[in-house]
């Protein structure tokens, strides 16, 4: 899918009407199959501009285009069947917590499904070798039948890529993939995706907090900063001086990124037997 923003602001979700914009001034084109990734200290806006390029928040002046379309402009049904067409994966995924992983990662599957489908899939997983086999390119296959609430917070983030490998999406939009990963899991998980959204001639943007990983895997990178656009370069001339200043005063999410959460499964909930 291409993508176009141009001179586009944007709020945040629970931002009043007279608040500052999230995001000022944007002009972007992203092109089909283009693998992308947005980097910036905290409060940049990244996670605003995945909401804005997923077509979940309007723009609050510019414009917005998605394979030329102007989403906001769409009738409904045209509009939910743009959105059917990409995926937007959260840093934390919302997983029912007795679901199964196979069910998790299928829902990737539900814009393409009927109703009947969907309902039945629930009871019995309708393509268990596609979740199987987008689970082992993340390293989970071992987790097939597990339920999600014995899963650490890493594992939930990588059910959530896998989904958006058996999904119908030709755009792939992916928040902050590795929080809660180890560094070197992390490398493994970032360059799986990124060559299967190539293999794929998928769109991916994916926001990340871990630099290193966003030089050593995209191509393009963008710099955000207070909502603002500081640079839009290939990786390799992302310099160390553009770096210091786009995180001037943020130098410990430069050097170190955000501690990973405790990707150690989680432990089953007691059981409360009462007696009568």
């Amino acid at each position: 899918m291409k993508i176009s923003l141009l001179d586009l602001s944007a709020r945040h979700a629970t931002a009043r009407r007279d608040a500052a914009a999230a995001l000022t001034g944007l002009s972007i084109d992203i092109a089909e199959g283009e693998q992308l990734a947005v980097i910036g200290p905290s409060g940049a806006g990244k996670t605003t501009l995945l909401e804005v390029l997923a077509c979940a928040r309007p723009p609050a002046s510019g414009r917005l285009a998605v394979d030329g379309a102007t989403p906001w402009s769409l009738p409904r049904r045209a509009l939910q069947a743009l959105r059917g067409r990409l995926i937007l994966v959260p840093q934390v995924p919302p997983l029912p917590p007795r679901q199964r992983v196979v069910t998790a990662v299928l829902a990737g599957r539900l814009p393409g499904w009927s109703l009947w489908t969907a309902l039945r899939s629930l009871f019995y997983p309708v393509d268990i070798p596609a979740a199987d086999a987008a689970l082992d390119v993340f390293e989970l296959s071992d987790k097939l039948f597990e339920r999600v609430d014995r899963l650490s917070g890493g594992e939930r983030q990588r059910v959530g890529l896998a989904r958006a490998l058996v999904a119908p999406a030709r755009l792939w939009l992916v928040d902050e993939p590795l929080s809660a990963l180890d560094p070197a899991r992390a490398q493994r998980a970032i360059a799986a995706l990124v060559r299967e959204a190539r293999a794929r001639g998928v769109t991916l943007v994916a926001t990340l907090h871990q630099v290193d990983a966003a030089l050593a895997h995209f191509p393009r990178i963008l710099g955000l900063r207070e909502g603002r656009l500081v640079f839009d370069l290939p990786a390799a001339e992302v310099t160390p001086e553009l770096l210091a200043r786009l995180y001037a005063q943020h130098e410990d999410e430069l050097l170190g990124g955000p501690a990973p959460a405790d990707d150690r499964p989680r432990p089953a909930p007691p059981v409360v037997m009462q007696c009568r």
